[in-house]
């Protein structure tokens, strides 16, 4: 089975966005070493706890860091740009690194309203056109679009010889339906709908349109520790970060203490076990069993793994426990 990586960049309380980057290098460097297929960064905004709102940037570093693993956006927010110029952007990184670059495209704002308004200039981003969004840009990247289309003849650089892979993210059937007609590989987000995503991507491959064949990645949050036990004790400070978003607390990811200190009431507790079903959580053998099982429900060709704990060495040492655990 492959196994990726997907990076929020998260910044852990008492430090800064830039430790926040300088650690995402440091996993990338890692990630390549240990074998990790895919590194996909997400965009988001104005949230604390998260640093990277422009993963094409980071991108372009990520490329001259590692030598082999396929690195790309996981994803970049469509409703935001103009297909062409996304086209653009990623095509000069696939002229950088060829053959390795991935375009991750979902809908979702990334954000608030306020700030999805920011981010479009004064005007909240209307997903209605998202379909056509997606079918322009693979047109623009794969050369398909029809003669009669408007920028068919707007010439797209870097003129070079391969392309990177298009990638439609979603939690939902929209997107996996969406995928499916328009013959796109499909990447589904257990780690923010954990219900009923092993209908969505059967639906996927039942429909599929494209020449190939279906593509599935499921991405959950995951967090390996040495132990079960020490897994649950690193699992603490999500708990209380999904807490806080619950809430509307915009804070940075809390450290292991402060996890320790808060006091749930019997609500709170509720709460955060609920969403456990999002995330697998235990020592390498529970993550490895718990983690086949998933893809196996899924159908999936390919599992990538989000993990965030309330400090840097940790969350690295998950990453390498989980793919040693795997091989």
């Amino acid at each position: 089975m492959l196994l990726s990586v997907l990076d929020q960049s998260p910044v852990i309380h008492g430090l800064d966005a830039r430790r926040a980057l300088e650690e995402t290098i440091a996993l990338a460097r890692r990630a390549d070493e240990l074998g990790y297929h895919r590194y996909w960064l997400a965009e988001h905004h104005a949230i604390a706890a998260l640093a990277d709102p422009c993963p094409e940037i980071l991108l372009a570093r990520l490329g001259v860091e590692t030598r082999r693993i396929r690195i790309g956006s996981g994803g970049v927010l469509l409703p935001y740009y103009s297909a062409f110029r996304t086209a653009e952007a990623f095509r000069m990184l696939e002229a950088l690194y060829p053959g390795r670059i991935d375009l991750g495209i979902g809908r979702a704002p990334g954000g608030d309203a306020r700030t999805a308004q920011a981010v479009g200039g004064g005007k909240f981003p209307d997903a209605e056109r998202f379909p056509e969004q997606v079918w322009e840009l693979a047109g623009h990247l794969q050369g398909t679009l029809p003669a009669d289309h408007p920028f068919k003849r707007v010439r797209l650089q870097p003129e070079v010889d391969t392309v990177p892979q298009v990638w439609l993210l979603g939690s939902s059937d929209f997107s996996g339906a969406l995928a499916a007609q328009l013959g796109l590989p499909f990447a589904f987000a257990h780690f923010i709908n954990a219900r009923g995503g092993d209908e969505v991507t059967r639906f996927y491959r039942d429909s599929y349109k494209g020449k190939g064949t279906p593509n599935v990645i499921v991405c959950t949050f995951l967090i390996c520790g040495e132990t079960d036990e020490e897994a649950e004790r690193l699992a603490a400070s999500i708990d209380l970060r999904r807490l806080h978003m619950a809430l509307n607390v915009d804070s940075a990811v809390p450290t292991p203490e402060e996890a320790a200190r808060h006091k749930y009431s019997a609500e709170e507790r509720q709460y955060v076990l609920s969403q456990r079903a999002r995330a697998v959580i235990g020592g390498p053998q529970k993550c490895r069993r718990e983690l086949e099982e998933m893809a196996a429900r899924y159908g999936a060709d390919e599992m990538m793994v989000l993990t965030i704990t309330g400090d840097y060495a940790t969350r690295l040492r998950s990453y390498e426990l989980l793919i040693e655990a795997m091989n």
